[in-house]
């Protein structure tokens, strides 16, 4: 159940094939992980300390927030101070189709910076987050979402590095995302890297930010998010993605993403998650 005063909102709008999210009154930490999906998010109020791909921010009100997929990323509230935030998701296949629409010849988009403090894109993403959630007319939305787009292009786009970094590591977490339903133990890793158990920990960790547990848990919850979106009940969803349990899956969907199973599931039935103390 929602503490006192919390709010959480996730508007799906399937014109646009995006996610328009709000928390409000959230006190709690989010814990390192990563989205499959671009986010753009803006600081309304409160202040949060963000650990992102090995450096630190202290974020307060007007500051941007910028994750390519995979940036490994946790926050915490400073001074005990309520989230007030706002963002929207995309996924890469829509972000590169939107891209081309643009027409300004940019078919994939790496965000240079993960923060933008004070940055004047805080009003081009409050309209487009206002115009999903208040359900605005279609032309509308398309307006806001492409004014935004090309600001980040302008202001924030960066080369996609090309670096290898640990062939074997790539490996690992190829298997992990192939896998993700099955009881996979280290040794698997070890066998398919050549590494030993602690090496392989060691260099996963420095690879990705995650250790292959937590890498692994979080691309159940990127799987499990797109059962849920298709109908699939919450029960068979944590099984398909390979949760032990319903109760372990349902805390750690809501300690994650801020809402549980149930709630996410009925964006995409009405558009909008309940934002109180609805399971």
């Amino acid at each position: 159940m929602a503490a006192e005063g919390e709010e959480r909102r996730v508007y799906y709008d399937g014109d646009l094939e995006i996610e328009a999210y709000r928390l409000s009154g959230i006190v709690q930490k989010f814990p390192n992980h990563f989205h499959d999906c671009y986010v753009i998010g803006l600081m309304i109020g409160g202040r949060r300390h963000l650990w992102c791909r090995g450096a630190e921010y202290d974020l307060s009100a007007g500051d941007i927030v910028l994750f390519n997929p995979r940036d490994n990323h946790c926050c915490s509230p400073i001074g005990g101070e309520a989230l007030d935030y706002r963002a929207v998701n995309i996924g890469p296949q829509v972000l590169s189709r939107l891209l081309r629409e643009t027409g300004l010849g940019a078919e994939e988009l790496c965000f240079a910076k993960n923060v933008l403090f004070q940055s004047d894109i805080a009003q081009p993403l409050a309209a487009l987050y206002d115009a999903v959630a208040e359900r605005a007319p279609k032309m509308e939305r398309e307006e806001a979402l492409f004014f935004l787009l090309e600001q980040l292009i302008d202001e924030c786009a960066a080369p996609r590095s090309e670096s290898g970094g640990d062939e074997r590591i790539r490996l690992a977490c190829g298997y992990l995302e192939e896998h993700f339903a099955e009881n996979v133990a280290l040794g698997d890793l070890t066998a398919l890297t050549g590494y030993g158990k602690s090496y392989l920990i060691r260099s996963f960790t420095k690879e990705t930010g995650l250790s292959p547990y937590r890498y692994l848990q979080t691309v159940r919850l990127g799987r499990a998010k797109r059962f849920l979106e298709s109908g699939v009940p919450p029960v068979e969803a944590a099984d398909l993605a390979g949760f032990a349990d319903q109760s372990h899956f349902t805390n750690f969907f809501k300690e994650f993403t801020g809402v549980t199973p149930k709630q996410y599931q009925r964006i995409f039935c009405s558009g909008v998650a309940p934002s109180k103390g609805d399971a």
